[in-house]
């Protein structure tokens, strides 16, 4: 509305008084909004906690590892083979015996290969159609004589017109599944077809050629060009090495296999690539360097869970910082538990009744240090008493159990579902979903009075607008009647 006078047009009252509506608003919700900044900086230092645990966990999962190892057997009865020549390669795992041995290489294995007589233009030259017939057996020394093996049926192999090149029957070979391989060789002279079997002895094999769709089975031409069996006069392929058993003679005695590896001797692997002249040396004896690896592991995961918990609970007096699990009970509980145990006896052993009579000693700062030369003489001179001293377990009396049985049963405990680590990680875990949904909570009615609160000033704002207006427009009209009136 305008009213119009002498002086000019006067305004109708406005939509705003002035007020700084969104001022006052966001001083008003900022403090409903603290209590959200506290659950919030709570929020943070759970999160911490957390992570702590988490890293807790990790550590003792590590130990917990490093102490399994030492239970097993296996890491006592570890054994290293050693070799005299290097024609012959052995291992030998925790099954094997200490001990030397004396080997003697006489034969290596090697499997039967054949080679086409005929040079083929290339391995795209036409062969021809007809089956293959592959047996598998074993020959006598001139190859005179050949003993089929009645426990592998022979393999048929029909070769069609599609197929009926080098490289055709090369794949078509191959993918029948046999023990029988084939390959294409090619120099200056031309194209080979290649067939090679297993090695041992047992492994020789013939073959047969028929349905040749040019000339006989025989003739070499056409798919004869494959066949080969000299016990029948048919050597349309030559052979370039026969099939043969490894022999080797281990202190004195013979022993074959059809490959180059010996396993006669139990836990033992003996793998050989050429004949020797003389007799070679092969030694087994205990692996004390991959226990002493072992059971410095041991002390090494030890160490980081105990620098980690001290690290976590800790109180810097200089930077005036408390550790994210400072005055945790749980960790101070665990850690307790830790350092009690390896400064413990065990009654496992008559000779090492601690961890520091083979050299793993506790340093001022909690640390498990490992004196290698101390570990390594108690090692040589009483592996058997180490062994006790760490992984011996008495169901009947827990006073006789070993290191590393105890503290995997200590790992096991704070990690176990109902253990110390867990539960406590968990009740973090609820205290977080928790807060979460607090602050939700918090969000929604701090919404909600920020509606209010604008609806409100909204308001005011209107109705000091309108005073405001009223005013001057009674002023203006005031100012109007006196001008008139004089």
């Amino acid at each position: 509305m305008a009213v119009t006078s002498t002086t000019g047009t006067i305004s109708s009252p406005g939509l705003s008084s002035g007020l700084d509506v969104d001022g006052i608003i966001q001083k008003l919700v900022a403090l409903e909004r603290q209590p959200i900044t506290n659950l919030q900086t709570d929020a943070k230092k759970l999160s911490s906690k957390l992570s702590s645990w988490g890293q807790v966990k990790s550590a003792m999962s590590t130990l917990r590892d490093a102490a399994l190892a030492l239970n097993k057997s296996d890491t006592w009865g570890a054994k290293i083979a050693t070799s005299g020549d290097n024609s012959i390669t052995v291992s030998a795992d925790a099954t094997a015996a200490a001990g030397s041995y004396s080997v003697e290489v006489l034969n290596t294995a090697s499997s039967q290969s054949l080679a086409t007589n005929k040079y083929f233009a290339s391995d795209s030259a036409v062969v021809g159609t007809g089956t293959l017939t592959i047996q598998m057996g074993t020959w006598n020394a001139d190859q005179s004589a050949f003993t089929a093996d009645s426990s592998r049926a022979a393999l048929n192999i029909t070769i069609g017109s599609g197929e009926n090149t080098l490289a055709g029957i090369r794949d078509k070979i191959n993918a029948a599944g046999g023990q029988v391989t084939a390959s294409i060789v090619t120099d200056s002279s031309g194209s080979r077809l290649v067939l090679r079997g297993p090695s041992g002895e047992s492994n020789g094999f013939t073959v047969g050629v028929s349905g040749d769709s040019t000339g006989t089975d025989t003739d070499a031409d056409g798919l004869s060009a494959l066949a080969f069996n000299p016990a029948s006069g048919v050597n349309s392929m030559a052979q370039s090495q026969a099939a043969a058993d490894a022999k080797v003679k281990i202190n004195g005695l013979t022993v074959t296999s059809k490959t180059n590896e010996i396993t006669a001797v139990n836990g033992v692997s003996i793998k050989v690539s050429q004949k020797t002249t003389t007799p070679i040396g092969v030694s087994v004896d205990t692996d004390k360097e991959s226990i002493s690896k072992a059971i410095t592991a041991f002390a090494t995961a030890y160490t980081a869970v105990a620098n980690l918990i001290k690290t976590q609970t800790a109180y810097n007096s200089e930077t005036k910082v408390a550790g994210t699990l400072q005055g945790d009970a749980t960790a101070r509980t665990l850690q307790s538990q830790l350092r009690t145990l390896v400064g413990s006896d065990s009654g496992a052993s008559t000779v090492y009744k601690r961890m520091s009579d083979i050299g793993l000693s506790v340093q001022a700062d909690g640390s498990l240090t490992v004196n290698s030369s101390k570990l390594n003489t108690a090692l040589s001179s009483g592996l058997a008493e180490v062994k006790k001293l760490f992984a011996n377990s008495d169901v009947s009396n827990a006073a006789n159990d070993g290191m590393s049985q105890r503290m995997r049963a200590l790992a096991d405990n704070v990690l176990g579902a109902e253990g110390s680590v867990t539960t406590r990680s968990a009740g973090i875990q609820s205290s977080i979903d928790r807060n979460n949904d607090r602050q939700e909570e918090l969000e929604d009615r701090v919404a909600k009075v920020e509606a209010r609160l604008r609806a409100q000033y909204t308001a005011l704002d209107a109705s000091l607008a309108q005073l405001n207006s009223l005013s001057t427009y009674v002023t203006q009209q005031l100012s109007v009647l006196n001008n008139s009136s004089s």
